[in-house]
């Protein structure tokens, strides 16, 4: 079976693989990238790649392992990678989550891209749940998950984060809440 490709106006989503190894170094090598993750500390290029072999490792029969490189889709630029993998403990749920390069900041790509996964999530995967996390000082990242139609769930402490302010907050859209917006259409709309 053929892997799964998704697109928005302006994205493709296609699965993470070998070819992308460059682009996730130089993304986890950007402090500011990595502000809200490692303390803006990059990550080794070793252990960058160990994590993409671990995720190539853990696809499923039809190819998903739940990390996907976001394209341009006019360009084909590389702009950095969502992901939707399904938590092993909580049957239903997914976890949604982004990291893009900065010159993709600004510009809507994270809540787009967002909200075509939730949409893939509850549609095609048959998800019950799509949940995500952020740190509470990442403003931006809260506001794309609300955008994307995820509620505040709580706060609580990420021991994993290195930085003096360790506070993060869940977010969370179940099933019978349905979507908060339309997902972002498949072309652009043309005058006429």
């Amino acid at each position: 079976m053929s892997p799964t490709v998704l697109e928005t106006d302006r994205l493709i989503l296609r699965p993470l693989g070998a070819e992308d190894a460059d682009d996730l170094v130089a993304l986890d090598a950007d402090p500011e990238v990595m502000r809200y993750i490692t303390d803006g500390q990059p990550v080794t290029p070793e252990a960058v790649l160990a994590g993409l072999a671990r995720r190539l490792a853990g696809a499923d029969a039809e190819g998903w392992h739940g990390f996907l490189a976001a394209l341009d889709r006019a360009t084909g630029e590389w702009l950095g990678w969502f992901h939707l993998v399904q938590d092993p403990d909580r049957p239903g749920t997914w976890d949604l989550g982004y990291r893009l390069k900065r010159s993709a900041w600004g510009r809507g790509l994270a809540t787009e891209g967002s909200v075509e996964l939730v949409r893939y999530a509850f549609e095609v995967r048959g998800a019950q749940r799509v949940t995500a996390r952020t740190m509470l000082a990442n403003r931006a990242s809260r506001r794309v998950l609300e955008k994307a139609g995820l509620q505040w769930v709580g706060q609580y402490i990420e021991d994993r984060f290195p930085g003096p302010d360790r506070r993060a907050v869940r977010y969370a859209l179940d099933r019978a809440d349905g979507p908060a917006q339309e997902p972002a259409p498949r072309r652009p709309h043309l005058p006429g």
